[in-house]
Order: C-alpha cells, then structure tokens, then sequence
C-alpha cells in the first residue's frame, strides 16, 4: 500500500483520468473529493462490500430457484 500526506486542497492523481483531493479535515474526518470519469464507480467500501455482499446472495437465490424449478418439472 502507498500511504501519501496530503494538506488541505492538496490533490492525489492516478493515471491520466482520476485526480483525489483534501477537501478537509476535521478532527478525525477527511473530507475527500473524487474526479473520475462517469465510467469509473467510486463507492465508499461499506457501500462497496454491501453491493458485493448483495449480488452474491443473489446469485446464490437464482441457483436455488434453479433448483426448485427443476424439482417442479
């Protein structure tokens, strides 16, 4: 892991399309701010483990109905 220091408005850039900047600090809050193009999800990663978490019992629910339905016919 890179671990950078940044002050306030202080910018990070990765690659050519994705510019991360310090919008803030407030106690032990960072307020960021992500430029990236409207292709590239930029989730925070609770949100991000809750997606995953979610298509992974979908996948498997669609496997059981699978199943069922096979039982049925």
């Amino acid at each position: 892991m890179l671990i950078l220091s940044r002050k306030v408005d202080e910018k990070i850039k990765i690659g050519n399309d994705i510019s991360i900047q310090i919008i803030g600090i407030s106690g032990d809050q960072v307020k960021i701010g992500v430029d990236a193009p409207k292709n590239v999800k930029v989730f925070r990663q609770e949100v991000y483990d809750d997606i995953q978490r979610q298509n992974r019992e979908a996948a498997l629910g669609s496997t059981a109905l699978d199943a069922l339905a096979n039982l049925l016919s």
